[in-house]
């Protein structure tokens, strides 16, 4: 069978569920904390997802000698593939790819690692009041879920105000907008309620929102959704909500051949044991002109350092001395997100058989979006469901079998009752997990952007600041994660060797 070939490939593709295939992968190449106790080198990076490797690689190439410091058996961060107790594998965190995301598209080609187009044949489903609506995506609406006409109406003029007042937000400052302190005092939700004043309008952008930020309306400050907005696209090409919803032609328009944590892995490989897993860095001290990088089992002495983990998980770690208070304070008061993915696996993706795409959009249920996870061969099905902000926080403490039933129900809801009796089921709680506490980025409440917006990518002498959530373009996405290492690698290379 098509599933036991891939199984056959399991030991390449890691996972937070069964992580031993990541870790076989780079075991070969990358370091373990007790290989070795101390190192010496010019840069020592602080996490091992896309951004921090991303640095490293340039750092690398620049002549540098780097050690990358990971608190996990896994590279890869909030970017994870889980092995299906039946044989293949699906993807437990960020996984899309689409126009404009220049720079993730650069570098999986680089490692070889191909694109194929998210499944979108057939008919997306709108879950309302508890009536299955199937929708042609190909209409003048789109992927646009048909609602009454008056709400339709109220969106898009939503829509469209959202995207005019974007335009006026720079990526690089969203904090000095001519209206940024108006736009960052009030809530995205108290924008909304004087705005989208159609109730089905309102269930739209709410839907928008939590599957974006996997926030509520009301924990997000409006110049930061403004921002956001602004930064789904290049320097070509404005960024738009449609491009952050959309599927076709937006950022879940493809997906990775042999997940998305390829990508990772690969690029950790051509790094060998500069490379260094099961090392969670607890603090970071000066110590005259160099820096002392303490993590478990092992100590780094380097001349900068680079931290790229999210600013709530940075500011957990001791600093000698004391970032400045901006900084802090900053890492205090940007959350993650609350964020899950539930993926069913059945023997065939057999809603595909009833003309649909296995994309839904619910006002109901714990799992509120759906899409079509299954292989590129469609060899078995998987669909995979978010589960966000309240509803994800509803069930951090859940059982996984009481989450499974949940889910299966929501599942029954939009695919008929086939849905409740799959092969697998595999859950992954990014609240739950210890070096991400959420996802899939840490957001702005109101005040924080035009408070300590400047804090995010300002170095503090010789530390400097990656991750997704410092880029100016997809903050929030893999794009973003290798575009924040970039712009890293550069900052270091040209404050200590004059190269940019």
């Amino acid at each position: 069978m098509a599933r036991e070939r891939q199984l056959s490939r399991r030991s390449l593709l890691g996972g937070a569920a069964a992580a031993a295939g990541a870790v076989g992968l780079t075991a070969t190449t990358a370091g373990t904390a007790s290989a070795a106790a101390t190192r010496t080198v010019d840069v020592a990076v602080v996490g091992g997802g896309l951004a921090g490797l991303t640095a490293a690689r340039d750092l690398v190439a620049g002549g540098r000698s780097v050690a990358v410091l990971e608190a996990r058996d896994r590279v890869g961060g909030r970017v994870v593939n889980l092995n299906l107790p039946g044989g293949g594998f699906t993807e437990g965190g960020g996984e899309f790819i689409g126009p404009t995301q220049d720079r993730i598209k650069a570098l999986a080609d680089s490692l070889g690692v191909a694109t194929f187009a998210t499944y979108n044949t057939g008919d997306n489903l709108l879950y309302k009041d508890g009536k299955r609506t199937p929708y042609d995506t190909r209409g003048i609406l789109g992927s646009v879920p048909p609602v009454d006409a008056a709400g339709l109406a109220n969106a898009a003029i939503v829509q469209s105000q959202l995207d005019s007042m974007a335009k006026q937000v720079p990526v690089d400052a969203p904090w000095t907008a001519a209206k940024a302190a108006e736009w960052d005092k009030q809530t995205f939700e108290s924008w909304l309620n004087t705005t989208a004043v159609i109730p089905s309008a309102k269930f739209l952008i709410d839907v928008a929102c939590t599957s974006v930020f996997s926030a509520q309306p009301r924990e997000l400050s409006l110049l930061y959704v403004l921002y956001y907005i602004a930064a789904a696209g290049n320097s070509s090409s404005a960024g738009t909500l449609e491009r952050l919803t959309d599927t076709a032609g937006g950022a879940q328009d493809s997906r990775f051949v042999g997940g998305s944590q390829q990508v990772p892995i690969k690029l950790a490989a051509t790094l060998g044991d500069r490379v260094v897993l099961g090392a969670p860095v607890r603090s970071v001290a000066r110590s005259g002109s160099r820096y002392v990088v303490t993590a478990d089992g092992i100590t780094v002495t380097a001349t900068r350092v680079v931290v790229a983990v999210p600013p709530p998980l940075a500011g957990r770690i001791a600093y000698d001395p004391l970032l400045p208070a901006e900084r802090d304070q900053l890492c205090q008061r940007m959350p993650m997100g609350s964020i899950g993915k539930a993926i069913a696996v059945y023997d065939t993706p057999f809603w595909r058989a009833d003309g649909l795409n296995g994309q839904a959009v619910s006002d109901s249920g714990v799992v509120r979006s759906t899409f079509d996870n299954s292989p590129p061969d469609g060899s078995y099905g998987a669909l995979m469901g978010f589960i966000e902000a309240d509803e994800m926080r509803a069930y951090d403490a859940a059982s996984v079998d009481d989450v499974r039933a949940a889910v299966l129900e929501d599942y029954a809801n939009y695919f008929g009752d086939r849905a409740k009796s799959p092969a697998s089921f595999v859950l992954q709680r990014w609240d739950n997990e210890g070096f991400s506490r959420g996802g899939p980025v840490a957001y702005a409440p109101p005040g924080v952007l035009t408070a300590y917006g400047p804090a995010l990518r300002k170095p503090v002498g010789g530390i400097h600041w990656a991750g997704t959530e410092t880029s100016t373009y997809w903050n929030g996405y893999m794009d973003g994660a290798v575009r924040s290492g970039e712009r890293a690698a550069k900052e270091v290379l040209a404050a200590l060797w004059g190269r940019s």
